[in-house]
This record gives C-alpha cells, sequence and structure tokens, in this order.
C-alpha cells in the first residue's frame, strides 16, 4: 500500500478555544456522522451570496467564470423542466428563470415555517445535485482518463489542503494518505460479502489524528468547509463510534433549530469494518471527491457535461489517545490482516465465507 505522510510541526498548532460553528456546520457534520443524504434534507442554512459562492467553489465552480456560471444555468433549467414536465409542480415565475441562480441556495434556507417558495427550492437543487452527479459519471465514461491519473489528482489536492491546515493553525497530530495496492484491493473484494462488493470505497484513504477528543468536530467543520461539499458524502458508508452526534447540539445558538434526523440513522454504524477489534474506534466518511478534468481532457461538452468528475476518498479522523488504543490488543493491524486473509482463504476453499470463528482453514 503507497503511504504519504505530511510533515508537521505540531508546535505551531492551536487548540482553537475560540470555535464556533455555524448551523450549516452542524448539519453538515450531522450528515458525515449518520451517513445520511441531502435528498432528504427539508432546508438548507445558506446565510448570504458569501456563503452560496463559498459552497460553489467547493463543488469546484467558480463564481466569477462566465463558463462555469452557464453551466449552473443549465443544469437549473434541466431541473425546472423535469418538475414541470414529468411531476407536473407548475412553478411561480421567479422561480422559472431567477435572475440570479444562487438565490435558490437562499430561499432553500428560509427559516421559519416550510413556504411553497422554499419547499421547492429545496426540491429544485436535490434534482441539481443528482443530475450533476449523473452527467460527472457521463463525462468520466467519455474522457480519456486513467482512474490512477484521477487519484492522483485527488491525492495531490488533498495534501495541499491538508498543508494550508496545517499552516492556518488546526491542531494536528499527522495527516497520512495511503492507495491500496492491486493485492489489497483483491484480498478486500474476496472477503466481501454484502451486495456491494463490485465497490471499494478505500482505495484512497486520508487519515487524520488530532491532539484531543475536544478537536473532533472543529476538525470534522474545517473539512467539510474547506476540502469537500457536505452534498458529496455518500450515504450510508458512514461509521462513527467515537463522536456522540448529540453533543453539536451545544453548538447551536439560541432560537436556531436543526431539521430532524431518524433515531436509526443517528444509531446507525454503516460501513462498519468486520475484521476490525471488537474495541476499534474512529469516525470515516466516505466521500465522492470533485476532481477537475484536465483541459487537454475535455471535449465540447462542457456545458452539457460539465468540467468534474468524482472519485471516491476515505477519511479517518481520530484522536490520539484513540489512535493508540487502537494499536493494542486485538486492535492491532497484523491481526486485522490475519482475520480478513483467514476468511478470504475459507472462502476461496469451501466456496463460502465463513463466519469468524468458525472452524480452522482446511489443508
Amino acid at each position: 500500500m503507497r503511504r504519504d505522510v505530511l510533515e508537521l510541526d505540531c508546535s505551531l498548532t492551536n487548540m482553537l478555544d475560540d470555535f464556533e460553528a455555524c448551523l450549516l456546520d452542524v448539519e453538515a457534520i450531522r450528515l458525515m456522522l449518520s451517513g445520511g443524504s441531502v435528498v432528504d434534507w427539508q432546508r438548507l442554512a445558506f446565510e448570504s451570496y458569501t456563503d452560496v459562492d463559498h459552497f460553489l467553489r467547493l463543488n469546484l465552480m467558480d463564481v466569477n467564470s462566465g463558463e462555469d456560471l452557464e453551466r449552473l444555468r443549465y443544469v437549473y433549467n434541466e431541473a425546472v423542466s423535469y418538475l414541470e414536465e414529468h411531476l407536473k409542480l407548475t412553478l411561480p415565475k421567479h422561480m422559472r428563470n431567477p435572475a440570479d441562480v444562487r438565490d435558490v441556495f437562499l430561499w432553500a434556507s428560509e427559516p421559519g415555517v416550510f413556504r411553497r417558495t422554499q419547499i421547492l427550492s429545496c426540491v429544485i437543487l436535490k434534482l441539481i445535485h443528482v443530475m450533476n452527479h449523473l452527467e460527472a459519471s457521463d463525462l468520466r465514461f467519455n474522457t480519456k482518463i486513467s482512474e490512477k491519473q484521477l487519484f492522483d489528482i485527488a491525492r495531490a489536492r488533498i495534501l495541499e489542503l491538508g498543508r494550508i491546515m496545517h499552516d492556518t493553525g488546526m491542531p494536528l497530530v499527522s495527516f497520512n494518505v495511503s492507495l491500496k495496492s492491486r493485492s489489497s484491493v483483491i484480498t478486500k473484494l474476496l472477503a466481501k460479502k454484502d451486495t456491494l462488493a463490485a465497490t471499494i470505497f478505500d482505495k484512497l484513504r486520508f487519515r487524520i489524528v488530532v491532539p484531543a477528543s475536544d478537536n473532533l468536530v472543529p476538525t470534522l467543520a474545517y473539512l467539510t468547509r474547506n476540502f469537500f461539499p457536505f452534498n458529496y458524502v455518500i450515504p450510508g458508508q458512514s461509521h462513527n463510534n467515537l463522536l456522540d452526534p448529540h453533543l453539536l447540539f451545544q453548538h447551536l445558538k439560541e432560537n436556531q433549530t436543526i431539521q430532524p434526523l431518524t433515531d436509526e440513522a443517528l444509531q446507525r454504524e454503516s460501513g462498519k469494518n468486520e475484521f476490525s477489534g471488537s474495541s476499534y474506534r474512529m469516525i470515516n466518511v466516505i466521500v465522492d471527491f470533485p476532481v477537475p478534468v484536465p483541459p487537454e481532457h475535455l471535449g465540447h461538452y462542457t456545458l452539457e457535461l460539465g468540467k468534474v468528475v468524482f472519485v471516491m476518498v476515505e477519511f479517518q479522523l481520530l484522536d490520539e489517545e484513540t489512535a493508540r488504543l487502537n494499536e493494542h490488543g486485538d486492535n492491532a493491524h497484523h491481526l486485522y490482516k490475519e482475520r480478513q486473509h483467514r476468511v478470504v482463504a475459507d472462502r476461496l476453499k469451501r466456496g463460502a465465507v465463513l463466519r469468524l470463528g468458525d472452524g480452522e482453514i482446511p489443508d
């Protein structure tokens, strides 16, 4: 497995005692921890064009670029057409052709009781999210660029963001990246027994260790503000047994309300690795990380398909003490690999996956 380590001078880091989370931070972090989907959201929390512009930049869309704004308008019109043609919804005139498409983000964030404009704005943005992702998949299919090239671009971008994160004073103990080897991918595919066996989510993995548990929430907020847009957290693939999501409520200002999340979503530990030790603790988030396609690989369909594709990236987050405990007892990495290899060998020899501890590998 290829590994890169971001060299850190930890003497420069601050503890961020003055950290403040806005409502959008809290909503985004809850989404990350629960593995939920923005398609189920009922309201956004953007307060200004500045917030919207920052979010669009995370999606690699430059609001100062006429070409990017044209692309945003194109997808917006696609969403409106779908609603009117297929769902037979009639939109108000100001929503069918807004002077500034960014207004829909602010309309979707209007506080108070749900109003027609607010609800329809959320509907439009959900469609934009789905359509943009679908068209990015089409772009990747039509682009002659290898998966390795895309991973290289993503890795370089995230490592640079990690350097910036450290330079701004965020408390970091380590910031490591690893890329699964071919043999590791084969082993994991053989070990998986669910319906997602054809998908490996953690080919590219970033492991972030912070000094203390108090740094977890500020770090999660920093990630969703600066590394990736919250809307591309992959639903159902988050695992968190380290941070109580209810602790996020202490960051809400008075009179702020957070949209409901089912108890099932809060308690879910989707994506938990069956080969990890029983006391292994960590926050794992899988995201579709946006990657700009190099200009030389783009065709003449940037209006219809955009200029961005996605690669799946895993972000692991834990504090230093938890990282230390994770290396002891049945959590040790070599024991993890032994458990995984035993199941793979059993599956290949017997034709079925045995439960751990069900027997020895036959000679």
